[in-house]
């Protein structure tokens, strides 16, 4: 039976080159893939997934309403398929994710998607929210903070070089606009820029005096 798969980290994990790995492992034993990628993901230009080492495919967009169940089974009547990736998985609806299931359990093709976790406040994104709940299998995917634990967060980064506390939830960028952090070294950021009083801070937060 196949299986909806989530893999997951803050930026800068590998996720596009993971993905790209798995698509050529299919392909290379002869079976067709199919990648998907959000339509507003223009970074490397549109229609493409590309990763930070150079590598690269040409990827099938999708709107953020679609429906990916019909999506898939309109590739599956023009000839056999395999396994279908998605990147930046984050930015699916609950909905998706749910129809991306349906391919897995009635169409009987995997799905791996992979996504940020967390967004620049340390709040869920909602596909990824709900591949953690319905995934089959969940993977994490390690980044690395610098100070060489392990990265957990993201932070959005402002011209200045602080932290970004508000604004849109989506904003693409790379590394120009985002760092993996640890928490800890995200809270120390993202809680310097946002001026709360002190008593709402948690408690690891608060300086002492």
């Amino acid at each position: 039976m196949a299986k909806l798969y989530f893999y997951y980290s803050s930026m800068n994990a590998g996720k596009s080159t993971a993905l790209l790995q798995s698509s050529y492992n299919y392909r290379e034993r002869g079976m067709t893939t199919l990648v998907l990628s959000p339509d507003f993901d223009d970074r490397y230009g549109v229609g493409k997934v590309t990763s930070r080492i150079g590598l690269e495919t040409i990827a099938t967009t999708f709107k953020t309403d679609q429906d990916l169940l019909k999506l898939v089974s309109a590739k599956v009547n023009e000839g056999p398929l395999h396994c279908v990736l998605v990147d930046e998985a984050q930015f699916l609806s609950k909905e998706q994710v749910y129809q991306l299931g349906e391919v897995t359990d009635e169409l009987n093709i995997p799905v791996l998607a992979y996504g940020l976790r967390t967004d620049f406040q340390g709040e869920p994104f909602i596909g990824s929210k709900y591949l953690l709940a319905w995934a089959d299998n969940l993977n994490e995917l390690k980044a690395i903070c610098f100070c060489g634990a392990k990265a957990t967060m993201v932070i959005r980064l402002a011209e200045d070089g602080n932290a970004v506390t508000q604004g849109s939830q989506v904003e693409i960028g790379g590394n120009d606009r985002y760092i993996s952090m640890c928490r800890k070294h995200f809270k120390e950021n993202y809680y310097r820029e946002t001026l709360v009083p002190q008593h709402q801070l948690p408690l690891d937060v608060v300086e002492e005096p």
